[in-house]
């Protein structure tokens, strides 16, 4: 089998990732879980075959110098993947996250569209889509671009490692950089992004201190910036943003966060309670006054969950608010809803109070 076939076959199947592993058979992530695709067990010459079908010969040079490269891989009719491959014990593993090509809506992914439909209509300022791997970010940012492709004649500049979800130019021009390919690295593609004559600029992750400081400037003068981190909730958010940078330049960096944020929408990926496929939950800031007054200050930074749980008027919500909402509806079993909770003692409170039974 090849491995376009192969990728067919999983793909029809709903697979989420792929893993082709020497020494197991071919397996995918089905709502959340592992499960063997066949009983034919991968050899190292069997994977190794794969990542050649994967990378381009200049892709491969760099793999054998480096021993591990993100790439994506596209087969007309099916999609796109994003790729990690990598050596263990020393044969070649690969990863395939599945990128559809279809870009869904707010309301299809389970997005507060409302906050995103007022995020996608702002000038200027930072928004910031968090969430563990694999809970479904870029989605979520590709469903907020295309919304701004949609509806603005903007120019859009992203800096991706690597390009996932493909965009068309629509009402915008959505220009669209590969880290590794079409520039050296996110702080590089930042510093001449902002020559280009950007409306909206969208950094696929905020990995390190100079990325931050890059993406906090463009917020500042002008700029839509949207970004992701791999961060569980809000107030984690904005602790790690501030941990990028030295003791001393904390108080500084806290005064720009606190003017340029426009809010943070935390995501989770959790089992449905007809175990057809995954529900979103989220957390949802909003940078209202009472928010910049506690970013502002180190002190009162862990009082945003209360604004969080007080704000609830303003589309604000946290995690387990939202747990709540989705156990009374029905997507969510309470035994998922506990799993996920932040803490599961408020929530059965939030339950018992909200009128609904456990």
């Amino acid at each position: 089998m090849t491995l376009d076939e192969l990728l067919q076959d999983m793909v029809s199947r709903r697979v989420s990732d792929i893993h082709l592993q020497a020494g197991s058979p071919p397996m995918g992530r089905v709502d959340g879980h592992l499960q063997p695709f066949g009983s034919q067990i991968l050899m190292p010459p069997d994977t190794l075959a794969l990542a050649q079908a994967i990378l381009t010969g200049e892709q491969w040079e760099d793999f054998e110098y480096r021993n591990e490269l993100d790439t994506a891989y596209s087969v007309a009719g099916l999609g796109r993947f994003r790729c990690n491959i990598f050596r263990q014990r020393g044969a070649v593993g690969i990863v395939m996250r599945v990128v559809t090509d279809a870009i869904p809506g707010f309301e299809a992914l389970g997005l507060p569209a409302d906050v995103m439909t007022e995020f996608a209509g702002r000038s200027r300022g930072l928004v910031l889509i968090t969430g563990p791997t694999g809970s479904g970010k870029s989605t979520s940012v590709a469903s907020l671009i295309d919304h701004i492709n949609r509806q603005f004649s903007y120019n859009i500049i992203t800096i991706e490692d690597p390009i996932e979800i493909l965009h068309k130019n629509k009402k915008s021009i959505v220009v669209q950089r590969e880290v590794g390919n079409d520039t050296r690295d996110f702080r590089t593609a930042l510093k001449y992004a902002m020559r280009q004559d950007p409306d909206v600029i969208m950094i696929g992750e905020m990995r390190d201190k100079e990325t931050v400081e890059a993406a906090l400037s463009a917020a500042q003068t002008g700029h839509l910036v949207i970004s992701t981190l791999h961060t569980q909730d809000a107030v984690r958010t904005v602790n790690r943003i501030i941990d990028f940078f030295a003791p001393f330049e904390r108080d500084q960096i806290r005064y720009q966060l606190a003017e340029s944020l426009i809010g943070i929408v935390s995501q989770r990926l959790l089992a449905r309670a007809d175990g057809l496929g995954r529900v979103l939950g989220t957390e949802v800031l909003l940078n209202t006054p009472l928010v910049k007054d506690y970013v502002r200050d180190e002190e009162k930074t862990a009082l945003i969950k209360d604004a969080l749980v007080e704000d609830d008027l303003r589309g604000m919500h946290t995690f387990d608010q939202h747990l709540v909402d989705l156990y009374r509806s029905g997507l969510i079993l309470l035994e998922e809803a506990t799993d996920a909770a932040t803490s599961p003692h408020e929530l059965k409170l939030m339950i018992t109070k909200a009128g609904a039974s456990y």
